[in-house]
């Protein structure tokens, strides 16, 4: 079925990029049939892709104007990762390592989900790998001892961290204040850039730390 196809999709991805639309509007700029328009917008706003953002008057009923979610717009630019890379280069020659720092730690925490997770350390651990993965992550978490070790396969900062580690103490931070526990950074930066995070009991400290209340 046409409108099943990965190129009907990217087309349609494709026209919503260039200007919101209607199921109508979109069918007739593709040359396709309104069925299948409508599938493939119901499936890409169950995925996030777009959204419906107004209706507009029809002739016999309000037709929905869709799209491209902020999510999707971003994930089709090519300037992010590039621009935010420049801004660190640019910060670190301005600012003292200690500044920089604080600046990177600031930020993590500001990254900060609600609600926080509850629960025992292992229920709280087993949060941060779900945010870790949410970031684009592949991380898993495993017990030793006294304290817990995440790792990921790869790094959701890799374009930053590659050059400035700081930019690890942004997650770091992030983690120990949403886990509310120990957090130190034991990333592999020898062959591929891996996230480890190490986690002990006991609430969030250390530089950049927001005490427990």
């Amino acid at each position: 079925m046409a409108g099943d196809t990965g190129e009907t999709r990217a087309r349609v991805i494709a026209a919503l990029r260039a200007e919101p639309a209607t199921t109508i509007q979109l069918a007739t700029a593709l040359g396709l049939s309104i069925n299948t328009v409508r599938s493939q917008l119901d499936r890409l706003e169950r995925q996030g892709v777009v959204v419906r953002r107004s209706a507009r008057l029809g002739p016999t009923k309000p037709a929905y104007v869709y799209a491209l979610s902020a999510e999707a717009e971003l994930r089709t630019s090519r300037l992010y990762v590039p621009f935010l890379t420049q801004l660190l280069h640019a910060l670190a020659g301005r600012l003292s390592p200690e500044e920089f720092d604080a600046l990177m730690r600031e930020a993590g925490r500001g990254l900060l989900p609600q609600p926080l997770p509850r629960g025992s350390l292992a229920d709280r651990v087993s949060a941060a790998v779900d945010l870790l993965n949410g970031f684009g992550g592949l991380a898993t978490a495993t017990h030793q001892g006294q304290r817990y070790l995440i790792r990921s396969r790869g790094c959701p900062l890799a374009a930053s961290t590659g050059v400035h580690a700081e930019a690890c103490n942004a997650v770091e931070s992030l983690l120990a204040q949403y886990i509310d526990a120990h957090v130190s950074k034991c990333c592999d930066r020898d062959e591929r850039l891996r996230c480890c995070f190490e986690v002990r009991p006991g609430p969030a400290s250390g530089r950049g730390a927001v005490a427990a209340s």
